[in-house]
Order: structure tokens, then sequence, then C-alpha cells
């Protein structure tokens, strides 16, 4: 696990745009399955509802599996972006409804 950055919300300002209340990153391009989604279910498990976990994975099972399941568990996948050769960011926000 690594924890690159948190913006974490003030006195003034309790919640970042879209009711955000802060941001994590965590880069699992090194994992395999099934410890990427494993992973990230635990960091989403620390997080407070309305924070996002920004998770940079690969291509190929990573990306297929860790936005479907995370679906499955009722996260909200916000984006999908490529920002490297095979390496992508799934931006996923922890919501409870």
């Amino acid at each position: 696990m690594l924890l690159l950055s948190c913006n974490s919300p003030t006195a003034d300002k309790p919640f970042l745009s879209d009711g955000v209340m802060a941001t994590f990153q965590l880069d699992i391009t090194r994992e395999h399955c099934p410890m990427t989604f494993v992973k990230t279910k635990i960091e989403l498990s620390k997080l407070k509802d309305g924070d996002l976990l920004e998770v940079l994975l690969s291509a190929g099972e990573p990306l297929e599996n860790v936005p479907r399941t995370a679906r499955e568990q009722g996260y909200h996948v916000v984006d999908i972006q490529s920002v490297a050769d095979s390496i992508y960011k799934v931006i996923i926000k922890k919501q409870t409804n």
C-alpha cells in the first residue's frame, strides 16, 4: 500500500467539490489479482463517506476486476483514466446508500 496524498476538509469548508471530503491514492501497479482488490478494499474501508480513492493499476485483469468488484460492493466508480502506457487511474468514491 502506498498512500500518496490526502486533501483534508477544513472547518470553513467541510466538503470539497461534489461532497468529496478527502482524496487518497493507492498504487497497486505491481500487484496481481486477487491482491489488487484486497488492497483496494482495505483502503476503502478506512475512508469516510464522500472520500475518494484514486487507484493506480495495470491494464488487463486488475483494470477489469477492480472497478467491477468495487461497483458490486456498493462503491461508486467515478472515472477510469489512462495515465501512462498500460497504467490506469480508477477513481472510487465511498458512499453508503
